[in-house]
């Protein structure tokens, strides 16, 4: 944590200093604060943060709109901080841009957590990004070929919905590996999850009824009571 940095963008200084406080004491030593959405905006010019934690009320502009800024200079995670918590403020958010959104008052330790499932998720894409990518995998029963888009059962080739297949790839990549529905919510739909996990069991339901040989018994996309969902390793992956 200790090189990780972080830009804090909200005009009480009073909660910025406790947000620093806290942070440092988890380990987080570059912490830089502003109280503007211009600031923000400037900072950005020789500040290259790891994570930005944006309220949405600041004094010169709307935290919505210094957002869809800095989405125009970086990728960078941006958390929302403010008291505004109705639903449809929640979705702008998300579909400008931002990563995840705490509503005031909160816990700083929430907060913390927050920042650091952020950091966690960006560290796993770049990993992933620089990891030599499989195309083929034969689990035996059935037979992903990302190339050519092709879901092959039991020697039949079976249509997959676009989400159903973003799913498999994702798990597929990933064999042996535990997800809970909120990181495959949040890695597969690369939106924030909102509580919701009905949209991932559903979506884990209806592509077993396509890959297993019994989904009420599944043996290849198995649930980890109380931890989520793993996709056995395949007998045989290919480039």
């Amino acid at each position: 944590m200790e090189n990780i940095s972080i830009l804090l963008v909200d005009d009480e200084q009073g909660l910025c200093d406790m947000l620093t406080t806290v942070l440092k004491k988890e380990g987080f030593r570059h912490i830089r604060s502003v109280g503007t959405g211009q600031e923000a905006v400037r900072i950005l010019t020789e500040f290259n943060p790891d994570v930005i934690i944006l309220d949405v009320m600041l004094p010169d502009e709307d935290g919505f709109e210094v957002c869809r800024k800095i989405r125009k200079m970086t990728e960078t995670p941006i958390l929302f901080l403010t008291a505004r918590d109705a639903d449809l403020d929640k979705l702008m958010g998300f579909g400008i841009g931002g990563d995840d959104y705490i509503t005031k008052p909160f816990n700083p330790l929430e907060v913390v957590a927050r920042t650091k499932a952020r950091l966690k998720y960006k560290t796993q894409r770049e990993q992933e990004a620089q990891q030599p990518r499989l195309t083929q995998w034969d689990f035996g029963y059935f037979r992903v070929d990302l190339t050519a888009g092709e879901l092959i059962v039991n020697g039949n080739h079976v249509e997959c919905p676009a989400r159903e297949w973003e799913l498999l790839v994702f798990l597929c990549r990933n064999p042996n590996r535990i997800f809970s529905t909120r990181q495959l919510y949040e890695l597969v739909w690369n939106e924030s999850y909102l509580g919701d996990e009905k949209t991932v069991v559903i979506h884990i339901f209806r592509l077993r009824k396509r890959v297993e040989p019994d989904p009420g018994n599944p043996r290849f996309i198995v649930n980890v009571r109380g931890l989520g969902y793993k996709m056995l390793a395949p007998r045989k992956e290919q480039q």
